[in-house]
C-alpha cells in the first residue's frame, strides 16, 4: 500500500546539516529490458543521476521529475514511491564537502527534449542498469541501479 506524497514546505538549514535531496532513476523499455538514463556531473564529468533540491509546494518525487527535466530534458512520469537512498558529499564553493543523502524516484522517460535548461552543461546516455551501476561512483546508489526492476512498480 501507498501513502501519497505531499507538496514540502523548504525551510532554511544549517551548514553542517545533512542536506536531503531527490534524485530521478530515468528509466525506459526497450525489447522488453529496462534502460537506465546517466548524465555527467557539471564540473568532474563523471556519471550521475539527476538530482537537486527539494522545491517548495512540490512533492519529492515531482521535485525529481523536475530536475530530470533541467538537468536532461526529461519527458516522462514520476512513481511516488522512493526506491532507496544513497549518501555523498556535495562540493560546494562556500562551505566546502555538504554530507547529502539523495532519496531516488523512478521517472519513466516519454521522450528526451533536444532543448532544455543545462543541454551544453552535460552529457546523456542510455545504459543497460547493471552497466549503469559500474558507472557511478556511489555503492548505494550502484546498488539501486543494479537492482531495478520496473515491474515493482505495477
Amino acid at each position: 500500500m501507498f501513502i501519497k506524497q505531499l507538496p514540502l514546505t523548504v525551510r532554511a538549514s544549517h551548514k553542517t546539516d545533512v542536506r536531503s535531496q531527490f534524485a530521478a532513476l530515468c528509466y525506459r523499455i526497450v525489447q522488453n529490458k529496462p534502460q537506465v538514463l546517466l548524465i555527467t556531473a557539471r564540473k568532474s564529468g563523471r556519471w550521475i543521476i539527476p538530482k537537486g533540491w527539494p522545491m517548495d509546494g512540490m512533492t519529492p518525487a515531482r521535485s525529481a521529475a523536475q530536475e530530470a527535466w533541467e538537468e536532461a530534458g526529461v519527458i516522462g512520469k514520476a512513481v511516488d514511491r522512493c526506491l532507496g537512498l544513497y549518501s555523498y558529499n556535495k562540493n560546494h564553493c562556500t562551505v566546502g564537502g555538504m554530507p547529502c543523502v539523495a532519496m531516488v524516484f523512478p521517472v519513466r522517460v516519454k521522450s528526451l527534449a533536444q532543448n532544455f535548461p543545462e543541454r551544453k552543461q552535460r552529457r546523456r546516455r542510455w545504459f543497460s542498469p547493471k552497466k549503469a551501476a559500474s558507472r557511478v561512483l556511489e555503492p548505494e546508489l550502484a546498488r539501486i541501479l543494479r537492482d531495478f526492476d520496473p515491474r515493482i512498480l505495477h
